[in-house]
């Protein structure tokens, strides 16, 4: 074992991974052989330069930020080496599709990607592509926070007309909390309930417990073994931080999330193919994930997955971090009632406005740091009412009881309108989700 620390590990590999970078970029990619195991100082794993002082924590259990705006996303880009979703892709995105972009899109709240002009070139030479997202179930009832990625994940099933797998990590909660394998595997069953209601296409959909699947599976199991191969245990604690006090549990699962990224994991959809490429939308905390499975993908002879990465929903207090389903003060939940989703916003919901009425009429409110114009930014379906909401509450002519108000008469009627829908998933309607079995696929 070596007796260098964590953080001189890290320092370590990021210098070797500068040097590898450079060297790797005078190479084509038939350099790359499927099947090799990585030897010292030749895999580059894109880590991301390490937060500074002062700078937002963002990995897969934690995000904070001490500005009150929340996570600096711009500055999250270049950490974290991705590309911005610019006015170009998303008319571009538009042309291809032949669809309005989604509002997630046109508000910047999917804003940063890898490869997606790469997924739309191959859409536009008749190649498709299939989506895969997920849902770690801590819990059973999921909150409003949890449905983004979903929304949107539907939307692009729709406008691409692929299929679409949704990997429930069962496996990686019981791992990190503290909570028996059966409480894990039901919070899966119901947190799909939720994920169903949503919309999805049965024809175009498969949904997997990982508990599940993977002992089910031999071909997703393999590409669990051909990852775990390729990345060593140094890497994995430089990209994700774990101790030596860590279970090993841990330290392998990140090549569970990564498998699902390879076609060959569902031969019951794909046949044999290998080829056909992935697309993940999903919040940006999950990239260290991703950056691991992009840097994998050529050397076991398959294609990097895409991604689109979403803003975080925030927590009722505040921007600082997002919303948790473990303080239910912060967290308006799918299960919630009328009155304790106006309750929560009233009493919860942080505002930007100012102190008295006067003060509020004179100078106005802080659109950037209320948390009632956030949701609605997430909610709102019409663009210019929001813009007007914006403009008022800036100007002072609309004060934050009354933008809250907004929020509740928003958020009332679409919780209550997914309530409806999954009281129509019944266990079949789950199991029909949840069963390998071929997708309708072109």
């Amino acid at each position: 074992m070596s007796d260098l620390s964590p953080m001189d590990l890290y320092e370590k590999l990021t210098a070797q991974g500068d040097t590898v970078r450079s060297l790797k970029a005078q190479k084509s990619p038939k350099d790359y052989k499927a099947g090799c195991p990585p030897v010292d100082g030749e895999m580059v794993l894109d880590n991301g330069a390490a937060p500074e002082d002062g700078d937002d924590q963002v990995d897969p259990w934690n995000v904070s930020s001490s500005s009150a705006k929340g996570v600096d996303y711009d500055k999250l880009i270049v950490r974290f080496g991705s590309s911005k979703i610019d006015q170009e892709l998303v008319d571009r995105i538009a042309r291809v599709t032949g669809k309005t972009p989604h509002c997630f899109l046109r508000r910047g709240i999917f804003f940063s990607h890898r490869d997606m002009h790469q997924i739309l070139d191959a859409f536009e030479k008749q190649k498709s592509f299939y989506l895969y997202t997920g849902r770690g179930p801590s819990s059973e009832a999921m909150h409003v926070g949890h449905l983004i990625p979903f929304i949107f994940t539907k939307w692009l099933q729709d406008v691409f007309d692929v299929p679409l797998v949704i990997q429930m990590t069962d496996d990686e909660k019981y791992l990190w909390k503290d909570l028996s394998l059966d409480e894990c595997h039901r919070y899966a069953v119901e947190n799909a309930k939720d994920i169903i209601a949503c919309g999805f296409d049965v024809n175009k959909t498969f949904i997997f417990s990982d508990l599940d699947y993977m002992g089910a599976s031999p071909a997703f199991y393999r590409n669990v073994v051909k990852v775990q191969k390729h990345v060593t245990f140094n890497q994995v604690k430089g990209i994700f931080g774990f101790t030596d006090s860590d279970c090993i549990g841990k330290i392998s699962f990140p090549a569970i999330q990564a498998a699902p990224s390879f076609s060959s994991s569902f031969p019951q959809i794909f046949g044999d193919r290998t080829d056909v490429q992935c697309l993940i939308p999903c919040a940006i905390d999950q990239d260290p994930y991703f950056r691991m499975t992009r840097d994998v993908a050529p050397r076991i002879g398959y294609p990097k997955p895409a991604l689109l990465h979403s803003t975080f929903f925030p927590a009722l207090q505040g921007a600082q971090t997002k919303m948790s389903a473990s303080d239910a003060n912060s967290t308006i939940f799918l299960t919630d009632t009328p009155k304790q989703i106006k309750n929560k916003i009233n009493k919860h919901a942080f505002s930007g406005g100012k102190d008295t009425i006067e003060e509020h009429r004179k100078f106005g409110g802080n659109p950037d740091v209320d948390v009632s114009f956030m949701y609605l930014t997430f909610f709102m379906e019409d663009d210019e009412r929001l813009e007007k909401i914006r403009q008022d509450y800036s100007s002072g002519a609309l004060l934050t009881g009354e933008l809250k108000k907004c929020l509740i008469e928003t958020l009332q009627p679409m919780i209550a309108a997914h309530q409806e829908r999954r009281k129509l998933v019944t266990e079949e309607v789950v199991r029909q989700f949840m069963t390998p079995r071929k997708l309708h696929f072109n």
